[in-house]
This record gives structure tokens, C-alpha cells and sequence, in this order.
């Protein structure tokens, strides 16, 4: 039952923008604190963005001031708006609570696909 769908991702020009959007389903949305991640060939998933159940938000150094995070608990949806994209931004990004969803038995780790976001000229 427990799912996280994002979308949103795509082929930009470095300095354009985007927005990604992820639905959550079979968690309890509103209590969590949610975060949006990425990695990068040969690199380990970085945590970019996130916020809280209460509406806090913090960046990683390498996007702040670029990019916002927000969250629909009415809907269990989070977003992150992409602006002044830099091909160093170039990752699969995925949303995920934080720290990251654990399910089963025994529990692990529940990440969805992904979206691709590709800043190239």
C-alpha cells in the first residue's frame, strides 16, 4: 500500500526551471517530515530539501536560494520548485520522508522511481 510517485522531471536548459511533484500514498502524511533527494552517477543519494509536518524548511548549501519545497497535506503531496537550474543539478530525484520510509518485515527502505532531471545546452 505504501507508495511515492513523482513526476515533473525533464530535459532543461541550465538557468531554467522546474517543478517536481510526488504523491504519497499509505502513510501518515500530515505527521511526517518530508524531503525530496537526488543522486547523480557515481554519486551516494543526497537529501536537497525537506520539511517538516509543520511547515519548516531546510536546503542543502548547493540549493538554497533555489530551490523551495512545500507540501499539500490535504492532498499528501510535496513539491519542489527548481529554479536557475545548473547542469551540476543533473540527478533521479526522489521524494521520500525523512529519514526515509522503512516497511515490511523485516523493515527496509521504500524508495520509488524516480524522476530524471537532465540540465544540458
Amino acid at each position: 500500500q505504501v507508495q511515492l510517485v513523482e513526476s515533473g522531471g525533464g530535459l532543461v536548459q541550465p538557468g531554467g526551471s522546474l517543478r517536481l511533484s510526488c504523491a504519497a500514498s499509505g502513510i501518515i502524511f500530515s505527521i511526517k517530515s518530508m524531503g525530496w533527494y537526488r543522486q547523480a552517477p557515481g554519486k551516494q543519494r543526497e537529501l536537497v530539501a525537506r520539511i517538516t509536518s509543520g511547515g519548516n524548511t531546510n536546503y542543502a548549501d548547493s540549493v538554497k536560494g533555489r530551490f523551495t519545497i512545500s507540501r499539500d497535506d490535504a492532498k499528501n503531496t510535496v513539491a519542489l520548485q527548481m529554479n536557475s537550474l545548473k547542469p551540476e543539478d543533473t540527478a533521479v530525484y526522489y521524494c521520500n520522508t525523512d529519514p526515509p520510509l522503512r516497511v515490511g518485515s523485516p523493515r527496509y527502505e521504500y524508495w520509488g522511481q524516480g524522476t530524471q532531471v537532465t540540465v544540458s545546452s
